[in-house]
């Protein structure tokens, strides 16, 4: 018997809001448990593309992260952080733009992404090689 642990209340499930609002309310993904967020940042590589978007307040164009890893792999990492509510992307013309959902997060989970990141920055040489 399998049990999965109860995430936030509905309440504290947020969409991103303002203008980084997605054009398409269906494609806004609600912050899920912090089990979910926590497992996607778990891996180096997407731990070092939240630490990059964290040194920034803009949005970075996907092609701008140096990783050793290839376009479809970094594509399954977009997709991972941005399943589990911790980054959105947008279009501005031909680029795709990603960026953290740094108030939605800190609205569900205070003080975590702050905790990610500043970890993160300590063991930088590690992760984002």
């Amino acid at each position: 018997m399998s049990v999965t642990p109860p995430g936030p209340p509905a309440e504290y499930q947020l969409l991103a809001a303002g203008e980084s609002t997605p054009s398409d309310p269906e494609t806004a993904v609600a912050i899920p448990d912090v089990t979910t967020v926590l497992a996607a940042l778990a891996d180096p590589i997407r731990l070092a593309i939240v630490l990059r978007l964290g040194e920034c307040e803009d949005a970075r164009a996907c092609g701008s992260f140096d990783l050793p890893v290839t376009k479809s792999t970094l594509s399954h990492h977009f997709k991972t952080l941005r399943d589990a509510g911790i980054i959105q992307s947008r279009y501005e013309g031909t680029r795709k733009l990603i960026s953290l959902r740094r108030a939605d997060l800190e609205a569900v989970y205070p003080g975590l992404l702050g905790s990610v990141l500043r970890a993160a920055a300590v063991s930088e040489p590690t992760a984002a090689g």
